[in-house]
């Protein structure tokens, strides 16, 4: 389908978002780093992560008080190849940002490193951190958890967030192996991008209290918020079709967010206090980097992962498809097709950028859809 949303060239988003953060209280050098999370999602066609949620979980939040502009991170615990860290309720995406900077470096040294992070915010696409490691010729991994939203097998109560279990491999192609997913079948940013749009969530993604499956995207956000809905975990309602498999990845995903830094899990997480207001998320997030050159060394890894990409791609296809895709390659096209055009704004996105020039006095920022 042909995009007919306008497109924002990069350099000008990425500028606006940076002055806006500023604007919010945010120091420059980290507002760097969140703009380039938030956008690396456009990059890759990820939308239910990208610019549009600049306002309503960044923005929004640090004005709500449950999310900290200035990030005060503090190491707590620390080996030759481990690190437990406390954000304060900063920018996740900051603190995450030096977590992978150290375990880089020890991995580098030692081979493996691990880190964990608490009293933490959201961290973006997760597939951004472990990049990071892929980018410096290792193996990334993490995972987080998040409020809860997420009905364990033959439940109908959130009780597990959507807790991405994401992993990143060099190759030697021009693009890693890249799989970066929520453990249930669609996330919360998804359903955000259907209401957003007008559109219907499929059925069979989020159940009601009596088991009942939901499609009014307006209203399974309402729901949801009111703990009246759940997301269901990969593979669905109940056994049959392997729910209990998606279930058991998002539970490995809330206990190792939690249990190795001796964080709050599931309920805790809610963003709601005994009284009903508002309180931080307090989330928790781990990362692994493994150095494949104290294995049988990265060029070995690289051809051996590549080839067997290239070896899934020519499979034999399925009746009427066109192509078999692996982890990473879609976000790569994406990004060919949208790195000389610009990040595609719909109406609702290119209302709140105008909101938000305005509110902080930008008028040096127009924007091509005006």
């Amino acid at each position: 389908m042909a995009e007919t949303r306008p497109y924002v060239d990069w350099k000008l988003i990425n500028d606006f978002m940076i002055d806006v953060f500023e604007k919010y209280g945010v120091p420059r050098e980290d507002a760097a780093i969140c703009a380039d999370v938030l956008l690396e999602s456009d990059r890759r066609g990820i939308e239910s992560h990208g610019c549009n949620r600049f306002k309503p979980i960044y923005l929004d939040r640090i004005k709500l008080g449950t999310l900290l502009p200035k990030t005060e991170i503090e190491i707590v615990k620390e080996t030759p190849t481990t690190v437990v860290m406390d954000a304060h309720n900063g920018m996740g995406m900051v603190a995450s940002h030096k977590m992978m900077e150290m375990l880089i470096e020890k991995a580098k040294i030692y081979g493996m490193a691990g880190g964990t992070i608490f009293n933490s915010t959201h961290y973006g696409i997760a597939g951004y951190w472990t990049t990071m490691a892929e980018k410096a010729g290792l193996i990334g991994i993490t995972g987080t958890n998040a409020r809860p939203s997420v009905a364990p097998t033959n439940g109908v109560e959130p009780m597990m967030g959507t807790n991405p279990l994401t992993f990143t491999m060099p190759t030697d192609e021009d693009f890693p192996f890249n799989f970066d997913c929520a453990t249930c079948i669609v996330q919360n940013g998804k359903i955000e991008f259907y209401e957003r749009q007008g559109k219907e969530t499929p059925a069979g993604v989020v159940v009601n209290r009596q088991g009942e499956t939901m499609t009014d995207s307006g209203k399974i956000l309402k729901d949801m918020r009111a703990g009246q809905a759940a997301l269901l975990p990969l593979g669905g309602i109940g056994e049959t079709t392997g729910g209990y498999k998606g279930y058991g990845f998002s539970a490995i995903v809330e206990i190792l967010s939690a249990a190795l830094a001796g964080g709050p899990f599931m309920k805790d997480l809610n963003g709601i206090d005994a009284d009903g207001k508002p309180q931080m998320y307090r989330l928790g997030h781990f990362f692994f980097v493994i150095n494949p050159e104290f294995f049988m060394g990265l060029n070995t890894f690289k051809q051996t992962a590549g080839e067997i990409c290239r070896g899934l791609r020519a499979s034999e296809k399925a009746p009427g498809a066109d192509r078999i895709y692996t982890a990473g390659e879609k976000e790569y096209l994406a990004w060919q097709d949208r790195k000389d055009k610009g990040v595609p704004v719909g109406d609702t996105i290119q209302k709140e950028l105008i909101q938000l020039r305005d509110e902080c006095g930008l008028t040096q920022y127009k924007f091509p859809f005006e």
